[in-house]
């Protein structure tokens, strides 16, 4: 699973750090949220589609299944 936010649409609402709280934090100066994993844990994964369900702007999203990491990503 990796996680997805579109900071053009995320106006700080905070549910998700509310859902899962160890995979998003808010952060204030921008009134935005933050992920601090794009790639959560197996335990994770239903409070990050709790969050990616409930945000009220639809800002996230999550790809599922397994990701890989291109060459360009890793430079």
């Amino acid at each position: 699973m990796k996680v997805l936010l579109d900071l053009d649409l995320c106006q700080g609402h905070g549910t998700c750090v509310e859902e899962a709280p160890e995979v998003f934090a808010l952060d204030e100066k921008r009134s935005k949220a933050v992920v601090k994993t794009g790639s959560p844990e197996p335990g994770q994964y239903g409070a990050v589609r709790a969050a990616v369900r409930f945000c009220p702007t639809r800002a996230l999203s999550i790809i599922e299944g397994e990701v890989t990491t291109s060459r360009n990503e890793e430079k």
